[in-house]
């Protein structure tokens, strides 16, 4: 009798202290939230090359925003999107921004599901983050555009340094030969006083924008070799470009030939095939091959090392297949 008393004794009082001890953990966290946990220190370790679009100063290299919304590509990797989201907690998110800060990354691309905006804001509001920003609306586009309107509105007064026309709207609006509508986007921004640019992963969309005029300020392509394991077989190339897992670019080659004559700046993305090339491989190859910026998806724990491979990169660049045109 007396060793089961000792032993509930001992069990009450170990999991007392262990309750004690969580809620002292837990109060002590709590506690640190109330003051700034993140310095922010622009440029302090490392300064990247800038180019100019518009009159936005913007680093070479630019932070993506899948992996802060937690839209990875992983192909059939099923459990890679939560990982990504447990990963990336807002105070996260916030850490990620404030190194690529520190190591020269001063403008993020990202389009804006619910809640992105607002916790951009508290970068800003809460550490004096200085991160610009380059959002696509994702708002539907009609004929009246009021939505694409009101939602590029709302942007800018939020503090939305670039606008683009979202990849996922200009793709379809080419193909149908809906000019007039890519060209009201552009110009919605514009009238807003922010540099307005076009997306695309169809390299279609480049091309009918030259064709047709349209006075965006810069494009945002897709862009990466087929050297890649997971790459697409040749067959595969003949099918519209999200049939296919496991690329991005459908021709590299044409995408270089046709950006040689687009005198606009060009910030390639998808330039790793979502993970599957090397960042030192996929800078040289987007650099040397015209793109004027590059989009690279980092968390926190790859900033450091992508932002010295940038450097080195850019630095070791000497014949470009195009002129920089930022």
């Amino acid at each position: 009798m007396s060793s089961n008393l000792n032993r509930r004794s001992f069990m009450k009082h170990t999991l007392a202290a262990s309750a004690g001890g969580t809620m002292a953990l837990s109060a002590a966290r709590g506690a640190e939230r109330d003051r700034p946990a993140i310095k922010v220190e622009p440029n302090s370790k490392a300064t990247l090359p800038m180019g100019r679009i518009g009159d936005l100063e913007v680093s070479r290299i630019l932070l993506g925003g899948n992996l802060l919304t937690h839209y990875t590509h992983s192909r059939d990797l099923k459990y890679v999107y939560n990982l990504c989201a447990h990963y990336n907690t807002e105070d996260k998110i916030h850490e990620t921004m404030a190194l690529a800060e520190a190591h020269g990354v001063n403008t993020l691309s990202i389009h804006n599901p619910p809640g992105i905006v607002e916790m951009l804001k508290r970068y800003r509001q809460r550490y004096g983050g200085k991160m610009k920003w380059i959002i696509c609306p994702i708002a539907e586009i009609t004929d009246d555009m009021k939505a694409y309107a009101d939602m590029t509105r709302e942007l800018v007064d939020n503090g939305t340094d670039a606008i683009y026309l979202w990849g996922v709207r200009a793709d379809p609006l080419c193909a149908q030969g809906r000019m007039d509508l890519v060209r009201k986007a552009v110009e919605i921004a514009k009238d807003f006083g922010v540099p307005s640019g076009v997306g695309g992963h169809d390299l279609n969309v480049i091309v009918q924008c030259e064709k047709h005029n349209i006075p965006a300020d810069f494009y945002i392509k897709t862009f990466h070799h087929h050297n890649y394991p997971s790459a697409p077989k040749s067959h595969e190339l003949k099918n519209a470009y999200n049939e296919v897992p496991g690329y991005w670019c459908k021709d590299p080659a044409e995408t270089i030939e046709v950006m040689k004559n687009v005198t606009k700046p060009w910030i390639a993305f998808k330039v790793m095939a979502a993970g599957a090339i090397p960042p030192r491989d996929a800078f040289k190859y987007v650099f040397e091959n015209g793109a004027d910026h590059c989009l690279a998806g980092m968390f926190d724990f790859e900033i450091a090392e992508d932002a010295m491979i940038a450097n080195e990169t850019l630095a070791a660049v000497k014949n470009r297949t195009r002129p920089w045109r930022s």
